[in-house]
């Protein structure tokens, strides 16, 4: 059932167009919710958008804010705009800030803007500062970047620093299974992802939403399963909206 039917049985059945187009995009939202959370969570991004805006107005009064920067820079990183973190942060480099958060943020900032070097280096000195860093963070971090440009040997060492660290990492397993597939380790690149979906299924309740992407992306026949279901709930809707 592609989405030109879907809106259409959804116009015929409630008789306004408005509102079926509000109730596709509500439907499609929830499923994302459900499964791999691709889109952006519309009340998170409202108060993130609302609290650069504030930053950046602060900011503007006072460049000197080392903290509103380093904010800043954290929301940019979040939303997906490497550059503008690394712009935000710059300042505190200048001024000499060197602790572990600053560098995690640059190095990560650096990393994703592909910087590989100098961010090599930015989260070496995060490292080195604090090996524990928010439970094997700085390793995720690693992990993500060197599998993205490659580097799977470099990527195995530093997600199996990470599950050493934080076991119940379902996403540094999901990424460990790519490097081993690419290392041609398959057998063992099977039983990371049976270890991932294992753990997922005995993480508490809050923990199992942030962890479910990668969770399903380890399974993906649940999440086909998951939209046969639907479609097939849709479909039944439609037939019996349709009367005798």
């Amino acid at each position: 059932m592609n989405q030109l039917l879907l809106f259409s049985l959804l116009a015929w059945f409630t008789g306004n167009p408005l509102l079926a187009i509000l109730l596709v995009v509500a439907l499609y939202w929830f499923a994302d919710r459900s499964t791999f959370r691709v889109f952006p969570d519309p009340f998170r991004w409202v108060l993130r958008w609302q609290r650069r805006s504030r930053l950046a107005a602060l900011l503007g009064v006072n460049p000197h804010d080392r903290r509103a920067s380093f904010e800043l820079a954290e929301l940019w990183l979040e939303a997906g705009r490497p550059a503008r973190a690394l712009e935000a942060l710059r300042p505190n480099l200048e001024a000499g800030d060197d602790d572990v958060h600053t560098a995690f943020v640059w190095g990560t900032a650096l990393g994703r803007t592909g910087a590989a070097e100098p961010a090599e280096r930015a989260l070496a000195m995060a490292r080195a500062a604090d090996p524990r860093f928010r439970a094997g963070e700085i390793d995720l971090e690693l992990g993500r970047q060197r599998l993205a440009r490659g580097d799977l040997a470099g990527a195995r060492e530093a997600l199996e620093r990470l599950l050493a660290e934080r076991p119940g990492s379902v996403e540094g397993r999901y990424h460990l299974a790519r490097a081993l597939d690419g290392l041609g380790a398959h057998p063992e690149a099977r039983t990371r992802r049976q270890e991932a979906w294992t753990e997922f299924r005995t993480l508490p309740r809050f923990q199992r939403s942030r962890q479910r992407r990668y969770a399903w992306l380890m399974r993906p026949r649940r999440p086909i399963t998951l939209a046969l279901a639907v479609a097939a709930a849709l479909a039944l809707f439609a037939w019996l909206a349709s009367g005798p």
